[in-house]
């Protein structure tokens, strides 16, 4: 049974009173809790570790701000029975659920961590399976002051529950019954993505506390939280494995920039700093790119198929020993033939060990050979010997001209560069159209004078793994996934081949030329084909007038994928416009400004040439807005963006300018047409001149 929310601030209400002191003294503690870590003296052995411990301990700081405007906690849970006490009669415990754990001076809990398994209830309990609780509570908030309660009592220990509704066939999500909870996800957004720790469902949480050894692919609709959850998975296991993800490291990894500016205070507002996130072309900007790649020639360099092209070009550099190797040592001479030489880096090859290792392991092999022999005509060796003997000019210069030393820039250089190269190294793998559209016409002088494309910088990043491993990470969250070249996921696998991975998407919103057809396929191409799928497929925030419009698509971009279901209903949520001739710029203004007077971001979406001249419009009609990415002011509420930035972000208005264009601007139109019309939370308006795409009319 559930209460409907109490009184706002101005009311008497005894509970409030009471739980307002409760959070009074909460933020209190915290601050005493952050002022005893800024009084430690970092005392290091030398004066790196020294330095060492003042970071840490600045972090630590950092980490307890006070965030005044967020509430420090959400929810709370009365047990019936002492938790860990099952079976046991008697009076249970109150544990108060937020962001972050606050003790009191004496180290008592005041606030317990949203991540504790003490906390799980909070979000997992139902009326049929109490877990334990008597009662759970959310609070209301207004910025940092609580305004409202609200109580769910659950059946006694051992009293029958209530008989859980059967589902309808085909009926949509049912919506959450807390009015709290309700106001929460609809709450209107301005500025980046804001942390759901409030508001995190059993789907969701399932996949937030996956293990950290495994690697979870999570297909979810748009406005299912997926990008959420993803970053709620990596605050997760920072706290249930600190040791494991901060030694190993944690890598998140966006489409763009723009999308990285959204999410990046999601993490910090959970108190964890310590996470890098980059894009795809960061993460891979090996050399600087300075060219934009033919789709053609970017797809053909994103194949599976330039790893084995790589690997021929590389190893291809292996010669036979001209001659063999002589070496002096006092009255004696060590010989070692051709033959055997040849033996030695054949039987490394075999072995599969990188190229540079391989190169490394060549000169103590040939080492090895002239120390047994001394051994065995009665000198006398030792490691000191060994090594003198690797290093003499005769064995480097043996090493050199077998196994030549590689660098990465200067590989992927000469296979672009060299048609005789890359004719070679691709021989039954590419033909002789696709070696063609990938080889550079008119080679520049050298690797420092060539124009590399963000596709070329995969390859090196390739190149360069071939010859020493990749270092991998505890853990690697990816974002729209679905958009990965074969060579991109290749890369980002690599970064995880010893840790686990987070991957997060949606194979309707595929844009690239080559966007994935199947999570089997790219699980694949990342190295992590025992992964397990998780569906979101259950919309909290998109009504579902919006979705159920954006889904006329699915069956033409994703046949295979059924509609996202909502638990919103609005019916004013969605407004299609069809604008007389000459008449776009007035309309467009118009609804700009009727958006600019609703509560919430509001953003214009259109095809990316159409972007300045609707900057233009907005101007003239004295609309104060930013342009994504063109410098503006990241405080006004309205936003201009190219429909090609769109993905991952969220807005309560949305305008969309001609779906026409955007789907006649690509070839995989309709899909970014898909993505364009599901960034609305609110209110989605559509105008069009020209006639709806078939799909929508």
């Amino acid at each position: 049974m559930t209460s409907g929310p109490r009184p706002g601030p101005g009311g008497d209400d005894p509970v409030l009173v009471t739980e307002r002191d409760h959070l009074r003294r909460s933020r209190e503690f915290l601050r005493l809790m952050r002022e005893n870590v800024l009084s430690l003296r970092a005392l290091g052995s030398d004066p790196v570790s020294e330095e060492y411990l003042k970071a840490d301990l600045h972090r630590r700081a950092e980490a307890l701000v006070d965030l005044p405007d967020t509430p420090l906690f959400f929810g709370r849970l009365d047990y019936a029975l002492w938790p860990d006490d099952a079976g046991q009669a008697g009076p249970g415990a109150q544990f108060h659920i937020g962001r972050r754990h606050v003790h009191d001076p004496d180290g008592r809990p005041v606030v317990i961590d949203w991540r504790a398994p003490v906390s799980r209830p909070f979000y997992r309990a139902s009326p049929s399976e109490p877990m334990g609780l008597a009662r759970r509570r959310r609070f209301g908030f207004s910025g940092g002051e609580m305004t409202a309660y609200e109580d769910e009592e659950f059946p006694a220990p051992g009293a029958p529950g209530p008989v859980p509704a059967a589902s309808a066939p085909g009926s949509t999500a049912a919506a959450p019954a807390s009015r709290i909870l309700v106001d929460e996800i609809e709450r209107p957004r301005s500025g980046p993505m804001r942390d759901i720790v409030a508001t995190i469902q059993p789907d969701q949480d399932d996949i937030v506390r996956a293990g950290a050894d495994q690697t979870v692919c999570v297909q979810g609709a748009p406005g299912t939280g997926k990008t959420a959850v993803g970053l709620h998975r990596v605050a997760y296991l920072l706290y249930a494995h600190p040791e494991r993800m901060r030694r190993g490291g944690v890598l998140v990894v966006g489409p763009n920039r723009a999308f990285l500016s959204y999410i990046r205070n999601v993490l910090p507002a959970l108190g964890e700093l310590d996470v890098t996130q980059l894009s795809v072309a960061d993460l891979l900007a090996t050399v600087p790119v300075r060219a934009a790649e033919p789709g053609h020639a970017a797809k053909i360099k994103g194949d599976a198929r330039m790893a084995e092209v790589l690997r021929r070009a590389l190893w291809q550099q292996i010669a036979e020993p001209a001659g063999p190797i002589v070496l002096s040592r006092g009255s004696r001479r060590w010989r070692v033939s051709a033959d055997e030489i040849a033996m030695l880096a054949g039987e490394l090859r075999l072995r599969g060990v990188r190229y540079g290792t391989g190169r490394e392991m060549l000169s103590h092999r040939i080492a090895h050979v002239i120390l047994t022999r001394m051994e065995a005509a009665g000198e006398t060796c030792d490691d000191r010997t060994h090594e003198a003997v690797r290093r003499t000019a005769q064995v480097r210069n043996a090493v050199n001209a077998v196994w030549p030393k590689a660098d990465p820039v200067r590989l992927v250089f000469a296979l672009l560069s060299e048609p005789g190269l890359l004719a070679s190294a691709s021989d039954g793998l590419l033909d002789p159209a696709e070696q063609a559209a990938i080889s550079w016409a008119s080679p520049p002088r050298g690797p420092g004078s060539a124009r590399w494309s963000a596709a070329d910088a995969v390859l090196i990043d390739e190149a360069r793994d071939l010859i020493e491993r990749t270092p991998s990470l505890a853990h690697v969250v990816v974002d729209e996934a679905q958009d990965l070249s074969p060579m991109e996921a290749r890369a980002i696998g690599r970064r995880c081949a010893t840790g686990s991975a987070t991957v997060l998407g949606d194979i309707a919103q595929g844009t690239t030329p080559w966007a994935t057809a199947s999570w089997q396929q790219m699980l694949g191409h990342l190295g992590k084909d025992d992964a397990g799928l998780r569906i979101l497929d259950a919309g909290y925030r998109v009504p579902r007038q919006i979705l159920d419009f954006a889904s006329r698509l699915l069956g033409h971009i994703a046949p295979g994928l059924a509609p996202a279901r909502s638990v919103r209903q609005d019916p004013g949520s969605l407004v299609i416009t069809a604008v007389l001739p000459g008449a776009m710029d007035g309309t467009l203004a118009a609804a700009c400004a009727d958006a600019l007077d609703r509560p919430g971001s509001a953003a214009v979406i259109a095809a990316d040439d159409q972007v300045a001249g609707i900057s233009a419009v907005l101007g003239k009609a004295g609309l104060e807005h930013q342009t994504l990415l063109g410098g503006g002011n990241e405080s006004l509420p309205l936003t201009v963006v190219p429909v090609t930035l769109a993905k991952g972000l969220e807005f309560d208005q949305v305008i969309v300018v001609e779906p026409a264009r955007i789907v006649a601007s690509e070839a995989r139109g309709l899909h970014r047409l898909y993505v364009a019309l599901t960034r609305a939370v609110s209110r989605l308006t559509v105008l069009h001149a020209e006639p709806l795409p078939e799909p929508l009319r």
